[in-house]
C-alpha cells in the first residue's frame, strides 16, 4: 500500500518541504508521497482526523497551526507540551502522537551553520507564535543568559516570557515596535537575533519588508532568520548593510525535517541528501 506523508499550513504555497522529504522517501526506496496541503484554520478538525487512516503516515505542521493542532491530538510528547507548539504529527495505529522538532532543528543550524553557542548570551527573539515557542525554549534550556521577546500582540510574549522564565534566564517582553525604545535597547545589546515571524517571507503579506532596520543591529551579532523563502530576506539584507552575521532558515528547515522523517519512517533520514534537494529547490 502507497503511503501518504505531507505538511499542512494555510498559506503553504511557499513550502518546499515536499521537494527535500521526497528526496528522503526516495533515497530509502520507499512507497510514499509527500504532499502539501493548505488547511484553512476552520477546516482544521476535520483534516486532522482524516489522518488516522492506515495509509497515512503523519504531517509537518506550519502556521497557523502549530498550537491550534494541539487539541485534536492523542498524546503530545514533553518538548511539545512544554513548548505549547506541534510541528510535526505521527500515526501510530491511529491515534496521533504530536512532536515539536524546531526546537532541535534550530540549535543544530544554529551551532553547525552559525557557528554560535548561545550559554551566557543575550538573545532578542521576535514574534511570539508556535515557533517562537520552540526557539525560547531551546534557547533557555542551552543556556542563554536573557531572552527578550519581541510580538505585536504584547500579551502573547508576555505569556511566552512567563513560560521560558521558569527555565532560568532573563525574560523580558516588549512590543515589536523599532521605534519604541525597550525594543531600540534590546535589539542594540543582543548577541543574537532571531526571526520568529513570517515578515519577508514569500508570498506573505509583508513580503518586502523588515521587521528592524540595519541600524538597529549590531554588527557583532548573528541575525538568524527562520524565514526561508526568499533565500535572501529583507531582514538578512538589513543584518549584511550592519555588518553582521547572518544564517536563513534553510539549515532548520532540513534539520527539524530531518527529525520528522525519522519519527514517521524509523530510517535515517539522509540530511545531505536533503539539504541538497532543499538548496536546488530555491531560486
Amino acid at each position: 500500500m502507497s503511503k501518504f506523508v505531507g505538511i499542512i499550513g494555510y498559506p503553504i504555497r511557499h513550502s518546499i518541504s515536499p521537494v527535500f522529504q521526497q528526496a528522503a522517501l526516495d533515497y530509502h526506496s520507499m512507497n510514499a508521497t509527500y504532499q502539501a496541503w493548505e488547511v484553512e484554520p476552520q477546516s482544521l478538525p476535520e483534516f486532522i482526523n482524516g489522518l488516522r487512516s492506515p495509509d497515512t503516515l503523519g504531517i509537518n505542521v506550519t502556521v497557523p497551526h502549530k498550537e491550534a493542532v494541539m487539541s485534536h491530538l492523542d498524546r503530545i510528547d514533553e518538548w511539545a507540551a512544554t513548548a505549547g507548539a506541534v510541528n510535526t504529527v505521527v500515526n501510530e495505529g491511529g491515534k496521533l502522537v504530536g512532536h515539536n522538532t524546531d526546537g532541535s532543528g534550530f540549535l543544530r543550524a544554529l551551532e553547525d551553520h552559525g557557528h554560535f553557542s548561545p550559554e551566557g548570551r543575550s538573545v532578542l527573539i521576535m514574534g511570539a507564535g508556535g515557533s517562537a515557542k520552540a526557539v525560547a525554549l531551546a534557547l533557555a534550556r542551552r543556556g542563554a543568559a536573557r531572552i527578550t521577546i519581541a510580538n505585536r500582540t504584547l500579551r502573547r510574549a508576555q505569556g511566552l516570557a512567563e513560560l521560558i522564565g521558569e527555565h532560568g534566564p532573563r525574560v523580558e517582553a516588549i512590543p515589536l515596535a523599532p521605534s519604541e525604545d525597550a525594543f531600540v535597547r534590546a535589539a542594540t545589546a543582543c548577541n543574537l537575533l532571531v526571526n520568529c515571524t513570517t515578515i519577508g517571507m514569500k508570498h506573505g503579506s509583508d513580503e518586502k519588508r523588515s521587521p528592524i532596520p540595519a541600524q538597529l543591529i549590531p554588527s557583532g551579532a548573528l541575525v538568524y532568520d527562520l524565514v526561508y523563502n526568499p533565500p535572501e530576506t529583507p531582514l538578512l539584507l538589513e543584518a549584511a548593510r550592519s555588518g553582521a552575521a547572518t544564517l536563513g532558515g534553510l539549515p532548520m528547515l532540513v534539520y527539524q525535517g530531518a527529525a520528522s522523517f525519522e519519527f514517521w519512517t524509523g530510517k535515517s533520514a539522509p540530511v545531505e541528501v536533503m539539504l541538497k534537494a532543499a538548496k536546488a529547490a530555491l531560486p
